[in-house]
C-alpha cells in the first residue's frame, strides 16, 4: 500500500465440493488497520461466499471491539426499547430489572419508564424460548422463534415433565383452562391462573405450576401481558401479538443464524448452538445460507464492522446479570481478565473485559471488588459507568 496504513491480504473462495486447498480462487481484499490500535477494519472489494482468511488469527482485542459494536454497546443509538430487543433477537431476562438495564446500555439514554412502557404495550414480550429460562423477544419474532426452539426446550424439560406427572393429556386440559381464563383480552397474574387450574381439579403449585405455564408459553398459547404494579401478568399470545407473515422452518433458521452472527459476531457455531439451544446440524444448515458479506476466520464467523476511530465508544460499564455480552457465547475466555473468579453475577466491565464485581449498597452507591489494576483513565471511565447505573436504577 502507498501510505503504509494497510496491506493487501489474499483470501480464497472455497468450493463446497473441494477438500483442502483444491479449487481455491484467489480474491483480493484490503485490510485497513485503525491507527494506534491493533483493531482492523475490513473493506471487502468483492462479494465473497465462504472464505478462509490466511495471515493470522484475530486477536482478543479485535474480537472484543467487534463484539462491542455488533452488540450495540460501543456506540448505542437506539431510541426505542423494541429496537434493542429486535436487534438482539432475544435477551435473557429472568432478572427483569437487570434485563431492562441491558436495554438501556444499548440505547440512546432510554429511561426505565420508557423501557417499562414498551413492555406494557407489548412491543416486546417476556417468555420462555430457546432455553428453559425467560427471554425478552420482539412481538414480530416470537412466533418463528417458538417454532424453531420450543421442541428443543420441551426435550430439555422432558425429565421434569415425567417427574411432575405432567403428560400430553394433562397439558391439553391445562391449556384449555388457561385459554378460557384469559380469552377476551384478559391479563391475569399467576395466582389467578393457578386458582383457575385448581378449580378444574388440576394440581398446580410450585414447580408443577411453573412447568404447566412454561408448556403453554412454548406452545404459543400464552405470553406476557402488561405488568400490574410490580407483578407480571399473562395474556393469550394470539390476542396480544399482531399477526405477521409466517416463515417456513428453512426461512426461520436462515434468518436466525444470520441475525445471530450479525449481532454477536465474531462467534462460532458452537457459540450459536449453546445460545440458541439448537443442534449443530441446525447451525450448519443455517450457516450454509449466510450471505457473502460474512467472513470466516478459523472457527469464527463475523460480518466486519466499520469503526469510526475518532468516535468515543462505550467499553466500560456495569454489566447486567445474564447479559448477552457474556451469555451469547459458550467460550467466554476473551472477556476474562486474570483473577476473574465468576461470570454470572454482578460483573464490572472495563475496556471490554471483566475487571471486578459489584454489589449495591443499602443506602447509595456500589461496593466494588476490583481484581485487576486500573489506570487513571480506566478509573475515570468506571466512575462514570457507576454514576450512569445509579441514575438509571434509582
Amino acid at each position: 500500500m502507498q501510505d503504509g496504513a494497510g496491506r493487501a491480504l489474499n483470501i480464497f473462495k472455497v468450493n463446497d465440493t473441494d477438500q483442502g486447498v483444491q479449487g481455491f480462487r484467489q480474491i483480493h481484499m484490503l485490510m485497513v488497520f485503525a491507527e494506534g490500535t491493533d483493531v482492523m477494519r475490513l473493506h471487502v472489494l468483492h462479494r465473497l461466499s465462504k472464505v478462509i482468511i490466511f495471515g493470522g488469527s484475530m486477536k482478543t482485542a479485535d474480537i472484543i471491539l467487534q463484539r462491542l459494536h455488533t452488540q450495540q454497546l460501543a456506540t448505542p443509538t437506539y431510541k426505542e426499547a423494541g429496537e434493542v430487543v429486535s436487534w438482539l433477537i432475544a435477551m435473557q431476562a429472568q432478572e427483569y430489572a437487570h434485563a431492562k438495564w441491558a436495554i438501556h446500555l444499548r440505547s440512546n439514554a432510554l429511561t426505565e419508564k420508557a423501557i417499562e412502557q414498551s413492555f406494557n404495550e407489548g412491543i416486546y414480550l417476556r417468555t420462555h424460548l430457546m432455553r428453559p429460562t425467560w427471554h425478552f423477544v420482539h412481538q414480530q419474532d416470537i412466533r418463528w422463534l417458538l417454532q424453531l426452539t420450543a421442541p428443543r426446550v420441551h426435550a430439555a424439560n422432558a425429565y421434569y415433565y415425567k417427574q411432575l406427572e405432567l403428560n400430553t393429556k394433562l397439558f391439553a386440559r391445562s391449556n384449555k383452562v388457561l385459554e378460557k381464563a384469559l380469552q377476551g383480552g384478559k391479563h391475569l397474574q399467576r395466582p389467578a391462573l393457578a386458582k383457575a387450574l385448581k378449580d378444574a381439579k388440576i394440581i398446580a403449585s410450585g414447580p408443577r405450576l411453573g412447568y404447566i405455564m412454561m408448556f403453554a408459553e412454548l406452545e404459543g398459547l400464552i405470553c406476557s401481558g402488561p405488568r400490574e404494579g410490580k407483578q407480571f401478568t399473562y395474556a393469550l399470545l394470539e390476542e396480544r401479538v399482531p399477526p405477521v407473515k409466517a416463515l417456513s422452518r428453512e426461512e426461520a433458521l436462515a434468518q436466525f443464524v444470520q441475525r445471530y452472527f450479525t449481532t454477536r459476531g465474531p462467534a462460532t457455531l458452537q457459540d450459536f448452538t449453546y445460545w440458541s439451544g439448537l443442534t449443530m446440524k441446525d447451525a450448519k444448515e443455517g450457516a450454509a445460507a449466510l450471505p457473502s458479506s460474512f467472513l470466516k476466520e478459523g472457527e469464527l464467523i463475523y460480518q466486519p464492522a466499520v469503526f469510526d476511530k475518532k468516535k468515543k465508544i462505550q467499553h466500560t460499564f456495569i454489566m447486567p446479570d445474564y447479559d448477552e455480552y457474556g451469555m451469547s457465547y459458550k467460550d467466554r475466555h476473551d472477556i476474562f481478565n486474570e483473577g476473574a473468579r465468576t461470570f454470572y453475577s454482578h460483573m464490572i466491565i472495563v475496556d471490554g473485559k471483566i475487571a471486578g464485581t459489584w454489589k449495591k449498597k443499602d443506602n447509595d452507591g456500589l461496593d466494588m471488588d476490583i481484581f485487576t489494576s486500573l489506570s487513571k483513565t480506566q478509573t475515570t471511565a468506571l466512575k462514570k459507568a457507576v454514576e450512569r447505573y445509579l441514575a438509571f436504577s434509582g
